[in-house]
């Protein structure tokens, strides 16, 4: 076997095997959308304990990313991907048995931690093993599959939720982990980044900053917006944030290095990737349940009834992750995020009265080929802007920002939801919680124009348009 031969069956196991390991996590970010309301009749969760099986999750995920992407550099990226892919399996089992809310939560960020060794691991493999001129279609494929999980989730929970039970959503994870794990440690080469010190203090700081912020939000319609327990979240939330710039600032080896912010199309692909994940994770948290309430569909047809948005992915996501290697991501982030804004808005306003499922098909689909547009460009935007030594903590950088694009998002919208009248008028509440997708794909939109055009279609361009940084941790 040729060396030029021997590389290419490695970069074949690397894109499968990150695949895997980004469908597994992906998949249970929303994997409980459609059995929420299996959930909440089960286990008797209210609506604020039912945004924090999806936060406790996305936020345990986003906090500990560029920590774990530091490890990775650190110890070996495939041996560090093999022990989240362990610890993810291991916390699926404690979802599965859990028999109260608090237990399912507790288990959900256990469940969380392992996934933000997962998805940043996988980025990071995916970026040491393609060269940039071939990258963007790898993680095109990446992202198609992890966006297909997402937005996928709904579809197979409620599957396994109506065939079997809602705690198989969890039990799958078991055997492909298991399968998956041997695999990796067999065919997937090992890499290292630069040792980089961890930043323990730099990570409490900002995981405090982002709690005090989400529990405010999660708390404000039942506590009430001017209670002191929401001003005071909001205010500590934006101390501990301020906190944590002066202290990364001043630390040797920082967690998010603040330098890296300096490139335009860093900051903007990073900017449009947290509004992005905000609109898809808050519309797949409401949209199942959504249909359950308004067709009366049970929770695997209103899995089925979301096809026309993720089918979307199958076609579209692969396409441009070919077209960001030729066009570049502003082209893609702009349109995709704004046919997302149009999907959204289009879906609030028919659902204001009395319809037919089939006039969501469209609108589905508009939503559909937007987000499958964005989500490889904004990625590729984000990792592509640093230099290639780079990769890893940009990739954690990136994750974290998504994820906490998810928890902010399923937080705002829930908090919309629960103002305009909660469960008790759902119609209602679900189109101004749409609406605000809409919103919040347009900023992503607006951020999209701060990257920067590609000026050459060659190879080379894509190493010449990654923009100097001074220090890279």
């Amino acid at each position: 076997m040729s060396s030029k031969e021997r590389i290419t069956v490695e970069q074949r196991w690397v894109l499968g095997l990150t695949s895997i390991g980004s469908v597994m996590v992906a998949l249970d970010v929303l994997v409980v959308a459609a059995a929420l309301t299996t959930i909440r009749q089960d286990l008797g969760a209210s609506i604020e304990q039912l945004e924090w099986t999806v936060n406790a999750y996305s936020l345990s995920f986003a906090m500990l990313l560029v920590t774990a992407a530091a490890i990775g550099d650190r110890w070996g990226r495939r041996r560090t991907f093999a022990a989240g892919l362990a610890l993810f399996s291991v916390a699926s089992i404690a979802c599965a048995l859990a028999t109260s809310v608090p237990l399912l939560i507790a288990a959900r960020t256990f469940q969380g931690i392992g996934a933000a060794v997962v998805m940043p691991l996988a980025m990071s493999l995916l970026g040491a093993a393609f060269p940039p001129e071939r990258r963007g279609r790898a993680i095109g494929i990446f992202s198609g599959l992890t966006g297909l999980a997402v937005l996928g989730g709904p579809m197979i929970g409620g599957a396994v939720t109506e065939g079997l039970a809602w705690q198989w959503i969890f039990w799958i994870n078991v055997p492909v982990g298991a399968l998956a794990i041997p695999l990796v440690l067999r065919w997937i080469p090992e890499s290292r980044g630069a040792a980089r010190r961890l930043d323990p203090g730099g990570a409490m700081l900002i995981t405090l900053a982002v709690l005090g912020v989400v529990w405010g939000v999660v708390r404000g319609a039942a506590a009430g917006w001017n209670s002191p327990e929401v001003i005071g979240s909001f205010v500590l939330g934006g101390l501990l944030l301020l906190g944590f710039l002066a202290w990364e600032r001043r630390a040797p080896q920082p967690m998010v290095p603040l330098t890296f912010f300096r490139s335009r199309a860093f900051s903007a692909g990073n900017a449009a990737g947290f509004f992005l994940t905000a609109a898809l994770f808050g519309a797949v948290f409401f949209l199942a349940q959504f249909m359950q309430a308004a067709f009366g569909s049970g929770p695997l047809k209103a899995g089925l009834q979301l096809l026309p948005w993720t089918a979307t992915l199958f076609l579209v996501a692969p396409i441009a992750g070919r077209l960001v290697d030729r066009i570049g991501e502003r082209p893609l982030v702009v349109t995709g995020l704004a046919l997302q804004a149009v999907g959204m808005f289009w879906i609030s306003q028919v659902s204001s009265s009395t319809i037919h499922y089939s006039e969501l098909v469209l609108p589905l689909i508009v939503a559909g080929c937007g987000v499958s547009m964005a989500m490889p460009a904004t990625q590729s935007a984000s990792i592509g802007a640093l230099p290639r030594e780079a990769v890893g903590i940009a990739s954690g950088i990136y994750s974290m920002m998504r994820q906490l694009g998810g928890v902010a998002g399923v937080a705002v919208l829930a908090a919309v939801f629960a103002a305009a009248g909660g469960y008790e008028s759902f119609t209602t509440a679900f189109t101004r919680a749409l609406a605000v997708c809409g919103v919040l794909s347009l900023l992503g939109a607006l951020a999209g124009l701060g990257i920067a055009m590609r000026r050459s279609t060659s190879p080379g361009a894509l190493v010449a348009r990654q923009e100097p940084v001074r220090e890279l941790a």
